[in-house]
């Protein structure tokens, strides 16, 4: 077992530890195969809301560390998953209005832990990340929060617009960083607040941009137009926290 990935392979350990209720962030299945056991695995993956994705004999080769992956491999969490609702619970407890970090799509192992660790420094109550076309909790992440992880909660949602309608109903309101938009500095980002960071390259959704309540920008000076995801997500994460302190 390697410290990227925390593996097991095979059709009875992979079921077992589907059914053993395992922190997995995804079931790998070689295209193709069809078969009984397959269809269980599958279908016992999905009961417990774990992403399938479907790969190649090469790829799924690839994956193996063991060689032997019987055409299933899950990728284990490295570390637990926490409700959204832990988050607005930890906010009320210690007399906070809800910070609440979401991620729209981030595949990089090292900008996630980047933004783990810097929503605990700034105070964020949690890290929200998407189910599907994102990394989730490995060892690399882990490694890279630099122990942030231990301290900050990090939820896996199926659909972060379908999370953002159901946080604005409990008052939250929703600023992205993305170009076109109002310069930060002009924004009211005090109160209840979601700061949503879009994924390297792509930025944000336009589905999940129409939801949010602010666009926010980034001044820049230089010759190229747009940030790292970790880094515009700790340039936005501190304006909020420079208001909450002004206010």
């Amino acid at each position: 077992m390697s410290e990227e990935n925390l593996l097991v392979e095979g059709r009875n350990a992979v079921l077992e530890a589907i059914r053993a209720g395992k922190t997995i962030d995804r079931l790998y299945v070689q295209d193709g195969l069809k078969d009984g056991p397959v269809n269980t695995i599958i279908r016992e993956a999905k009961k417990a809301g774990v992403f399938v994705r479907f790969e190649t004999k090469d790829r799924m080769n690839q994956l193996s560390e063991s060689k032997n992956h019987q055409g299933v491999i899950v990728q284990i969490a490295a570390y637990r998953y926490y409700e959204v609702e832990d988050m607005l619970k930890e906010a009320e407890e210690k007399g906070e209005a809800p910070f609440l970090i979401l991620l729209d799509g981030i595949e990089d192992p090292h900008n996630l832990g980047a933004i783990i660790r810097t929503a605990n420094q700034a105070g964020a109550h949690g890290v929200i990340i998407p189910k599907n076309r994102a990394v989730g909790l490995t060892a690399t992440v882990a490694k890279t929060s630099a122990g942030a992880l231990n301290y900050t909660k990090v939820a896996k949602v199926t659909n972060i617009g379908m999370t953002i309608d159901e946080l604005k109903e409990k008052g939250m309101w929703f600023v992205c960083a993305d170009m076109g938009g109002t310069t930060m500095y002009d924004l009211n980002l005090t109160g209840s607040m979601g700061l949503v960071v879009g994924a390297e390259g792509n930025g944000v959704s336009r589905l999940v941009r129409e939801k949010c309540d602010m666009i926010a920008t980034i001044p820049m000076k230089g010759s190229i137009d747009s940030l790292n995801a970790s880094v515009a997500a700790g340039v936005l994460a501190y304006e909020i926290v420079r208001q909450r302190l002004k206010k």
